[in-house]
Order: structure tokens, then sequence, then C-alpha cells
């Protein structure tokens, strides 16, 4: 257990679970660390593949706004970067990444998921990013290289949830499993891993990447660093 996120190692694959049932996941700043962190150290050993699944109801909340009345504009926007790093991580992984949803989930949450290669969740799933609500720009070139540009553009402009069938068809998740169907699926997918050498799977991955971290992570400075993000972060929360 590493504070928030329970770490397993089982030889070439970690698993990642989000482990604050009681905040619905919600990333807070020591989640964050903790998988910055654990993933870095996935890497430095050889790891083939990470899993990344939450405890509870939900696989995550997305962005922890639990204590957003004691958070100035700046210490939201370093938050902010902090999950962008985090899932530039993730989603520039040499490994075979894999996520797993269940229950409601929002903003950051399905960030971390979309920036898993492989996306699977339960029938009850749903998918939700509110961020331009007010104002915040995370995540958007991967949700829209992942759906398509005008799936994408329908769905954030609109804020609307997606039920699992839908995000299904559109391409945001791979397949649906049940729940007790997860170990299946893992084994699977690690034995589709380590048909490659380490190498060759890190190259693979290079050739075929389409994205441009430092514009995705310029993109959400400029819209986080608008004056009054937290003012308009409390907003939405009050409309909600």
């Amino acid at each position: 257990m590493t504070g928030s996120i329970d770490i397993v190692r089982d030889a070439d694959c970690w698993t990642f679970t989000l482990n604050r049932p009681d905040k619905m996941n919600a990333l807070n700043p020591q989640a964050v660390e903790a998988l910055l962190a654990g993933v870095d150290e996935a890497h430095q050993s050889g790891a083939r593949t990470l899993v990344f699944a939450g405890n509870g109801r939900n696989f995550s909340a997305g962005f922890d706004q639990g204590n957003l009345e004691q958070e100035s504009d700046a210490d939201l926007l370093l938050r902010l970067v902090r999950i962008e790093t985090m899932l530039q991580r993730v989603a520039s992984s040499p490994c075979m990444t894999v996520a797993f949803a269940h229950g409601r989930n929002f903003g950051a949450g399905v960030d971390l998921f979309v920036a898993c290669k492989k996306r699977f969740c339960t029938a009850d799933a749903t998918f939700r990013m509110p961020g331009l609500r007010f104002g915040l720009v995370l995540g958007t070139r991967r949700f829209g290289e992942c759906v398509g540009l005008a799936n994408a553009r329908d769905i954030l402009e609109q804020t609307r949830t997606l039920d699992a069938h839908e995000a299904h068809e559109i391409g945001l998740v791979s397949r649906l499993v049940e729940a007790d169907g997860v170990c299946s699926v893992v084994d699977d997918l690690r034995q589709v891993a380590g048909q490659l050498d380490s190498q060759t799977q890190r190259h693979l991955y290079d050739v075929l990447a389409a994205g441009d971290a430092s514009r995705d992570l310029a993109d959400l400075v400029l819209s986080a660093s608008r004056p009054g993000l937290k003012a308009r972060m409390l907003a939405f929360m009050r409309q909600r």
C-alpha cells in the first residue's frame, strides 16, 4: 500500500488500484505523486504491463475538490500540472497499459482511463468530463485522438455523460467486461505484451505515438492560469 494507491507487483505486471473509496477515488496530490513514483519504478524494474483500477463504487471521480476553499489559483495550477505530468507518463509508457472502469467516472479520472492503451469497463460505467465548464483544458487532445475529433467536440461542448455502450461504440472503451473477467483479460494482455522483446515494444509504441506532450502541457497551463480558476470551480460545484 502506498498511501491512497495500492500497488501489486507481480513479476512483469504491476497493478495500481486507486484506494480512496470514501472519496470515489478522487485524485488528491498524494495519489497523483504515488502514481507518478509507482509508474517510474515500474518502468525502471522492466515491467511489461501496467494495470489501473479503482476500489469501491467506481474507478475515479477525477480531481479532488475537497479542500478547494483553502487553495489558491496557484495551488490549483500546480496540482493540475502534476496531474498532466502523471497522465503523460502513463500515455507515453513503453508498457502495455490497461485500465478497468466501473461506476461513475469524471474529469481527470476519465483522462487517466483514456491515457491507457487498452480500456475496459463494466456495463454500469459512465464517463463525464466537465472541465470546460470552468475553462479547463486537460487531456482534451488525447480524448479527441481516442474517440475522433467530431465526437470529442460534441461530447465536450455539452459536457454530457457517456454510458458504457456509447463509450464502446465511439472507441473510448475497448470492450465491456464483467467484474469477474478482469483477471482473464489481464492474463491475455500479459501474453500479448510478451510477444515482443521490450526494446521492440517500446519502439512500436514510440512510432505510433501521435501526441505532443509539450503542447498538451502548454494548453493546460494556458487554460488553468487564466485568473479566477478557483472561483470558476467553486461556481461549478454550487451549480452541481
